[in-house]
């Protein structure tokens, strides 16, 4: 396994001083602004190398980072598998503070992508007027659980009730990607491509410290209290910046019904749905999925997203 030529990967140093890994790829020709790529949960950005070399091919200056405690940046919780986090807020501490200097040292326009947990603390950030990107591109967000129809308020009680009954740190499952499925069944959940899926598996082997499995009670706790900012009255209402939400009714991990409602209390929110063809991880769905998707991207950027204005133009005006 490789990244691509003239990857550079290094660590940026958070305010309280723990290491987060990034990769930086400048683009090959042009100039059309920063792009910041932002994954999941478990994810590493070897996972979407395709996608961020396309959008360095199409002129962005891209650049990826791990969240605190998983991949490359270590971890919260009390083994090097389970993701753990106490609270959601660290990580948009995280962002807020990467961000504000990411953005001082790239060329504008500024565009943020954000996919699952990414999409979520992406859209949490902009909402609570922490970052400013001048286009937002949510991927599968993490903004509701597919929880089987369970209601929000049982979520939450299960959660409170599995804290007060031993170490939040514990894994809430275990084997596949969600509560009560297996590895064999992770492959279905996440793509329906087999050299997408193993692409991610060969890079876990290379790289084995990527690899994470499941996420820790108190992971699930603070993500249902995050979700709560997105759910009070008013909040998504006063976001400004155009957000273009790409989600899957098949999805089996997070809830396409909450996107949907999500696309429609944004006042500049646009979405686009898919049905059965498409897994959870659109951006590493068959070709047939993620062609479309990775067009309509292109066009929302291209509409939302203005173009420098080139410095030898300004000369001549």
């Amino acid at each position: 396994m490789e990244l691509p030529e003239g990857g550079v990967e290094q660590f940026w140093m958070a305010p309280d001083g723990w290491p987060i890994r990034r990769i930086d790829l400048a683009p090959r020709h042009g100039q059309r602004g920063s792009l910041l790529f932002m994954p999941g949960r478990g994810d590493f950005y070897e996972k979407y190398l395709e996608s961020l070399e396309e959008w360095r091919d199409a002129g962005w200056h891209v650049t990826s980072l791990d969240w605190r405690g998983q991949a490359g940046s270590g971890r919260l919780g009390m083994d090097e598998s389970t993701g753990h986090v106490d609270d959601f807020g660290v990580w948009i501490e995280d962002l807020a503070a990467f961000w504000t200097q990411w953005r001082g040292e790239r060329p504008r326009p500024v565009a943020l992508i954000g996919h699952s947990m990414g999409g979520h603390l992406a859209l949490r950030a902009l909402a609570q007027g922490c970052v400013d990107p001048d286009a937002l591109v949510l991927s599968a967000p993490m903004l509701g659980f597919a929880a089987g129809g369970a209601p929000f308020w049982s979520q939450k009680a299960l959660g409170w009730a599995m804290l007060k009954l031993g170490d939040a740190r514990r894994p809430a499952w275990s084997g596949g990607e969600k509560p009560a499925s297996s590895l064999h069944a992770r492959k279905g959940l996440l793509t329906h491509d087999a050299r997408r899926y193993q692409q991610e598996m060969d890079w876990r082997a290379a790289r084995p410290e990527l690899a994470m499995g499941p996420a820790s009670w108190g992971w699930m706790a603070a993500g249902l209290r995050s979700m709560e900012t997105f759910m009070a009255p008013g909040v998504l209402e006063r976001v400004q910046t155009p957000v273009l939400i790409l989600s899957t009714a098949a999805d089996g991990l997070v809830c396409h019904r909450a996107n949907l409602k999500a696309a429609q209390r944004l006042p500049h929110g646009e979405i686009m749905s898919f049905g059965p063809e498409a897994a959870h991880e659109i951006l590493r769905e068959v070709d047939a999925v993620r062609g479309p998707a990775m067009a309509r991207i292109e066009a929302f950027l291209g509409e939302h997203v203005a173009l420098p204005i080139r410095s030898d133009l300004t000369r001549a005006l």
